[in-house]
């Protein structure tokens, strides 16, 4: 029976944000893909707010392609969202009538270059991680994961590195078929392996194995060799996620939101 440890909230969350979305291109031809919009806000908002719903409010923006949209995004959010009395004479003495308290998040805004690659992204920002561990994911996934349950299993395991595997729904449906008649069709099947959803913990350490070249891919150049050595941990969650890969994903995304079935909602 493992025990359940004591977190420490002040974990950075490190979101890479810095891709082009190239197969998002009817979104992201002017803006980079974490500002693509669900039910009216950024999917980095979404992504966000599910981490400070558990408590983890400082973030790490890894930034590259049209970065410094989401730079103006944040400077400008509050004015934009509620009453604002500017004192053209004295701009001290400018007042933002908030009708809420709003986030109380710090975000560092690390520009990580317009061409690296996931590995080279992380390694750039390892003078920011000033934890022994640190938490990371994409500007572009959603779901209903308890962070907290995946932040303590990542203590409890002791290893270098913990990944959240998910079983997403096949992007096909089957069909029920008699002979050379189709009976019915049936809802798209979750993928019965687990595959690597995002939502990491990371040690300190993983630093190590990670290299700042524009070249350096987590995922096929860092991951392996980790696991390889025994230190990589996988988290099952077998609930919702939802990468937006696609324009059709943009589209799915919004209609659950437009229906009220977004499960990753906070």
């Amino acid at each position: 029976m493992k025990i359940a440890m004591q977190i420490e909230k002040n974990w950075p969350v490190v979101i890479l944000c810095g891709g082009q979305g190239t197969r998002l291109r009817e979104e992201t031809e002017y803006k980079p893909k974490p500002m693509v919009n669900v039910g009216g806000q950024p999917i980095l908002m979404h992504i966000m707010r599910t981490y400070a719903k558990f408590g983890f409010k400082r973030f790490i923006l890894c930034l590259g392609y049209r970065g410094d949209m989401i730079k103006q995004y944040f400077h400008v959010r509050e004015m934009m969202d509620n009453d604002v009395t500017i004192n053209l004479s004295d701009r001290s003495k400018d007042k933002v009538h908030k009708s809420t308290a709003g986030e109380d998040w710090e975000i560092t805004f690390v520009e990580t270059g317009l061409n690296a690659q996931t590995g080279s992204r992380i390694k750039k920002i390892e003078k920011y991680i000033d934890t022994d561990h640190f938490l990371a994911t994409y500007g572009d996934g959603v779901a209903d994961i308890d962070i907290e349950k995946l932040a303590q299993f990542h203590l409890s395991e002791g290893r270098m590195a913990t990944l959240t595997g998910v079983r997403p729904p096949s992007r096909f449906g089957l069909m029920e078929i008699e002979g050379s008649k189709v009976v019915k069709f049936k809802e798209k099947p979750l993928i019965n392996e687990h595959i690597n959803g995002g939502f990491y913990v990371f040690s300190k350490k993983v630093f190590e194995h990670l290299k700042a070249e524009d070249n350096f891919v987590l995922e096929k150049d860092a991951l392996p060799s980790i696991a390889q050595k025994g230190e990589l941990s996988i988290h099952k969650h077998d609930g919702f996620w939802h990468m937006m890969d696609t324009y059709k994903d943009y589209l799915d995304l919004n209609k659950m939101w437009d229906s009220g079935n977004a499960k990753w909602k906070v």
